[in-house]
């Protein structure tokens, strides 16, 4: 009876999604045509827009937010778990993006499951997309019972699946792509190489890569000892020249590796910080704690990373481009939406100082990665 039940529900949202699907057709094929155009600055809402830009619009307070409970999604971790941890707000919760022009189907679970039946998503990258990964397992989650679930967690790769429905959820570690070998105890860093992290990939219906973070830590932070080029090491360079030398080396493989009429390629551009107040004229606050609001409208005022033009550049110049998915100014009006003090890796000794020890790079859930994965959704079945 619970399977006929389960059928039932299934067909019907099935239906109502079709119905939905037809609706957007006329407006979603906007950007599905234009969607490599305006990569090359951040998106910007033009005088004259008529056409649909996913990524330019403004974030609204909608009460039949968040699609999830915290307390009851099986997988997130301890520094993405605000509310457990104390933060005395929720607002943040109930923020939904409203692109410009157009409005986002709404996202449904079962509507996603019976789309990917059989199939497997990967997450490749660092903890933002760790951070992801969990979140769209939590977005799922909702419409399958526990018991119907399971969790593999490893190192590099860790992965949840939905029994009923032969669908992996997984996330790679890899936080620079390219890959890391050790050579006398030494971790080199190596730019031209990727197989080592790729195999892995290989076989995914769809990827989602992100990086950026990484390349520009420094001290104890630094996650190599000498960078590879070619035959050579340096103990050091230009950071973003390394970020570029090692995004070419992942967008070669891409081209050379990937069917991508069986495979759909995503790339996930920088997840912004929140540690200048004054790009969102705070000057009495030292980062983002205690920001319980996003920044009002469609613009922000501080810098575009300048990661960003790299990204760009390389996938102007791929092939076969992935799917940029391009959330870094929408995030950026989020300052409200980052763990700060309420995470479960931090002591007491540092939720006392906040202005030392706020984490305003990765962000709660539920929270603003929920809404990455609904353009996610958006952007891979409409």
């Amino acid at each position: 009876m619970a399977s006929s039940s389960l059928s039932a529900l299934t067909c019907a949202a099935l239906l109502c999604l079709c119905l939905l699907q037809v609706q957007l057709t006329s407006s979603l094929v906007l950007f599905r045509h234009h969607h490599h155009q305006g990569h090359r600055k951040r998106p910007s809402l033009q005088a004259n827009q008529t056409a649909c830009n996913l990524f330019v619009g403004s974030w609204v307070l909608d009460d039949s937010y968040p699609l999830y409970q915290g307390s009851s999604c099986p997988i997130i971790d301890p520094e993405f778990n605000c509310q457990m941890f104390g933060r005395p707000d929720s607002d943040y919760q109930r923020y939904r993006w409203q692109p410009v022009n157009c409005e986002l189907p709404r996202f449904n679970a079962l509507y996603f499951l019976a789309r990917m039946r059989g199939k497997t998503v990967m997450f490749v990258g660092d903890s933002l997309g760790r951070n992801q990964w969990q979140s769209l397992i939590c977005m799922l989650s909702v419409a399958v019972p526990p018991s119907q679930t399971q969790l593999i967690r490893g190192d590099p790769l860790s992965t949840f699946k939905f029994l009923g429905y032969g669908v992996s959820i997984s996330f790679y570690r890899a936080p620079y792509l390219v890959d890391i070998g050790v050579l006398q105890g030494k971790r080199i860093l190596r730019l031209d190489y990727i197989s080592g992290n790729a195999n892995a990939w290989r076989d995914a219906d769809v990827l989602s890569f992100n990086t950026g973070h990484w390349w520009s830590h420094k001290g104890a932070l630094q996650g190599w000892d000498y960078m590879e080029v070619g035959e050579a090491l340096y103990a050091d360079m230009d950071r973003l020249a390394a970020l570029e030398r090692g995004m070419r080396t992942w967008a070669k493989w891409v081209d050379m590796n990937i069917d991508t009429t069986r495979t759909k390629v995503f790339f996930q551009s920088i997840s912004p910080t929140h540690y200048n107040p004054l790009e969102w004229n705070a000057p009495i606050s030292k980062n983002c704690y205690r920001e319980t609001a996003p920044v009002s409208g469609f613009t922000y005022a501080g810098a575009y990373p300048d990661q960003m033009k790299v990204i760009q550049s390389v996938m102007r110049n791929m092939a076969k481009p992935a799917n940029l998915l391009d959330i870094t100014t929408l995030s950026e009006l989020r300052k409200d939406g980052h763990p700060s003090i309420y995470s479960g890796d931090l002591s007491p000794e540092q939720r006392a100082n906040p202005d030392r020890s706020a984490d305003c790079s990765h962000w709660c859930l539920p929270g603003l990665p929920d809404s990455w994965n609904h353009l996610f959704y958006t952007k891979l079945f409409f």
